[in-house]
């Protein structure tokens, strides 16, 4: 018998989708590779995103746009058909019920960063996510499926029953997109003044990402070892301002220079206040790169490739990319980096969902 699976495409229509955006993506490839019976169905606003029409699935798409979307899923599933045998909401927004009778009914729960992080919120978006969790411990239906174990206790802590949450890998893979070019990746950086060795950030600049920081202590590490590089930045501005000092910054870059940049980086940095999960770190370690990551990152948390620091103190980073430095970058060296989150796919992010949902 086929399961008719629902899933929210919504995060795919704002304009920047993020890491949640990633997750939709993976999961929806991850579940049309785990076999036969299962048929997946997207659902999501009235738009014209080419992200949702490039998904290769059915994606019901209704009248509301996506702020009215959002605001009603709460009270009725909008777009989701009667036949529904589960119904994922991949982040907060929803939807939060409607299928058969006996339908699973599952909401992604990524991190409590509205409370982690309140600064980096605006109040109507701390009053947003704060009611939605609200409604989660309402509705005792639904299963609560979190990418963090540390996530998992944090949501119990505050009186969701256990019962409720599952853990779910998240997939690194991504065999739609071939890294760029070496030559390509240089020509680039040349446009922009930068040749040779370089560290390299992949992220959203805001606040919370702790850039100020990076940018400090990474030319404290530089002025100790010039082999490090300039520090680059590739990614959109996030909310809040910051001020990106003497990095490079490339601004939004295609996947495929994405991809190349983090092969060719001479180390990966990434080092946030606060996180939910954190995907740049996992990419670079399967792109082959040596990381420097903050403690509190949970996508890397007890990984021992990677040089660990303390987010909030600009010595400890500039000591930990200056400590990367040291670790092998040969090829033996860049296998086993690539072995430590080889076990994250999204097929396997795919079997964890479907397990969440027996």
């Amino acid at each position: 018998m086929t399961q008719r699976i629902v899933i929210s495409v919504d995060q795919l229509c704002r304009p920047q989708p993020g890491g949640i955006g990633s997750y939709v993506r993976g999961l929806v490839d991850g579940l049309a590779s785990a076999g036969e019976g299962v048929e997946i169905i997207g659902v999501g606003p009235h738009s014209r995103s080419a992200a949702v029409r490039q998904l290769g699935v059915e994606v019901r798409t209704t009248l509301l746009g996506l702020r009215g979307l959002t605001t009603l899923w709460p009270r009725y599933p909008f777009g989701v058909p009667g036949d529904a045998d589960v119904v994922h909401a991949t982040s907060i927004a929803g939807p939060f019920g409607g299928g058969r009778a006996r339908a699973v009914h599952s909401v992604t729960m990524h991190d409590l960063l509205w409370r982690d992080e309140p600064e980096s919120s605006t109040p109507n978006g701390i009053r947003f996510h704060e009611s939605r969790l609200q409604l989660l411990l309402r509705r005792e239906n639904l299963r609560i499926i979190t990418t963090s174990p540390r996530l998992g206790v944090r949501l119990f802590q505050i009186g969701i029953d256990p019962d409720r949450i599952r853990f779910a890998r998240l997939g690194v893979d991504d065999g739609s997109t071939d890294a760029a070019e070496p030559s390509r990746v240089r020509e680039v950086l040349a446009e922009h003044g930068v040749s040779g060795p370089f560290t390299f950030y992949a992220g959203t600049r805001e606040p919370r990402k702790n850039v100020e920081r990076l940018v400090r202590a990474q030319r404290a590490a530089r002025a100790q070892d010039p082999a490090i590089g300039p520090l680059v930045m590739a990614g959109p501005p996030g909310w809040g301002h910051v001020d990106p000092g003497d990095a490079v910054v490339l601004g939004l870059v295609d996947r495929s220079l994405l991809l190349g940049l983090y092969r060719d980086a001479t180390v990966c940095a990434y080092v946030p206040r606060a996180e939910g999960w954190g995907l740049p770190p996992v990419e670079a370690l399967h792109a082959g790169s040596r990381v420097v990551a903050s403690r509190n990152c949970p996508s890397v948390e007890g990984n021992p490739e990677v040089v660990m620091v303390d987010p909030l103190d600009e010595d400890s980073i500039a000591a930990g990319l200056l400590s990367s430095l040291q670790r092998g970058d040969d090829a033996v060296s860049r296998e086993r980096r690539r072995a430590s989150v080889a076990e994250m796919t999204w097929r396997n992010c795919a079997l964890d969902h479907l397990k969440a949902w027996l």
